[in-house]
């Protein structure tokens, strides 16, 4: 039996009824939506996680050693941990180094890190090539390099010296040479000569005798400074013997390799007494040149540069060209052998790094 089709008048209740039901679950659904998105307003208002990072800041701390998310800074009330805010993010370069000037907030018990000040020096290096980082910071806002090197145990490497004396002009830092166990040798490598001829300070030192030690922290005061170098060339070594309160770990050196270990695992801010703020690095089989092109490396070598305007061709790389004037005087003796063949394999890595070949000699 068929139903009797609805009048006029019913059909109308029922159609409102609908309405009523659709605005009603449509009125529903748009007031939760709405209270949940308060809700979330409010919490991310309350943990700040939403607010854009503030531009102008004063800095109000000093990086003194980090992880991925957590760094120890320096405060006024003493050394703090503080989490790094997500909203930093790393990119092309290091998102924190020891010595960078950061801003700390206060939320409860919790201090975060909101802000990174723009940095004054740097000392850098290519990121590893498996690495998303293309220039990694190892030290940040420092005023003086100290290059470690051992006259001895392990022996002295012209090479090593040259590349942080370039990165050390890449970043605007001034270096000095450190030469140290120099107790192990009856007179100073002959190529330390080379160093002071170009004006860079160099300190003979020696943790056994206490050699240098005056002089070296002379130089350090009132400013803040990086250690680097060679594995087993006594850094940790230097750091203790100017302030033993450190009791910086250290290791001997390998007699089966002549080669240091590794003591110090990871960058470190220290403060001495006398007003030396030291950065301690990890020890380097090798360093990499960030910045730099094949090109640019004779610059680095003021001795080279200045022979440079008598080559007949003006991109002489100084490796192989006939009238090169920089070739023809280490063949007469009045250019360093030694520190032509570091910029020779400095060229070479750079060459092999950045894929560059020399183009076609152009005369003069």
């Amino acid at each position: 039996m068929k139903k009797k089709p609805l009048d006029k008048k019913k059909r109308k209740q029922v159609r409102d009824r609908h309405w009523e039901t659709e605005a009603q679950h449509a009125f529903s659904f748009t007031h939760d939506l709405a209270k949940h998105r308060r809700a979330t307003v409010r919490l991310r208002e309350q943990s700040g996680r939403d607010d854009p990072l503030p531009q102008d800041f004063e800095p109000n701390g000093t990086v003194i050693s980090h992880s991925k998310k957590w760094a120890f800074v320096e405060l006024e009330d003493g050394e703090r941990l503080c989490l790094i805010d997500e909203r930093l993010k790393e990119r092309d370069c290091t998102l924190l180094a020891p010595g960078d000037q950061v801003w700390v907030e206060f939320e409860a018990e919790d201090a975060f890190v909101r802000g990174i000040a723009p940095r004054r020096t740097k000392l850098c290096r290519p990121g590893h090539e498996d690495a998303r980082l293309k220039e990694q910071v190892f030290a940040a806002n420092i005023d003086l390099l100290i290059v470690v090197a051992a006259a001895a145990q392990p022996p002295f490497r012209v090479g090593l010296v040259d590349r942080y004396l370039i990165a050390a002009e890449v970043g605007g830092v001034t270096p000095l040479l450190c030469v140290n166990k120099i107790d192990l040798t009856e007179r100073e490598p002959a190529e330390i000569a080379l160093f002071r001829d170009m004006g860079v300070q160099v300190v003979a030192a020696s943790c056994k005798t206490g050699q240098g030690i005056g002089e070296l922290r002379e130089a350090l005061r009132g400013r803040t400074s990086i250690l680097s170098g060679h594995s087993g060339v006594g850094k940790s070594s230097l750091l203790n013997r100017m302030d033993p309160n450190l009791a910086v770990h250290t290791q001997e050196v390998s007699d089966s390799t002549s080669k240091g270990r590794h003591t110090t695992t990871a960058s470190r801010l220290y403060t001495l007494s006398g007003g030396i703020r030291i950065i301690d690095t990890p020890g380097l089989r090798a360093l990499g040149l960030w910045g730099v092109e094949p090109p640019e490396l004779a610059f680095y070598f003021p001795e080279l540069a200045a022979r440079a305007p008598d080559c007949r061709f003006r991109n002489c790389t100084h490796t192989r060209e006939p009238k090169c004037a920089v070739l023809e005087a280490v063949e007469a003796g009045l250019l360093s052998r030694a520190r032509h063949a570091s910029y020779m394999r400095i060229r070479a890595s750079l060459e092999s790094e950045t894929g560059h070949t020399p183009g076609r000699l152009k005369p003069r």
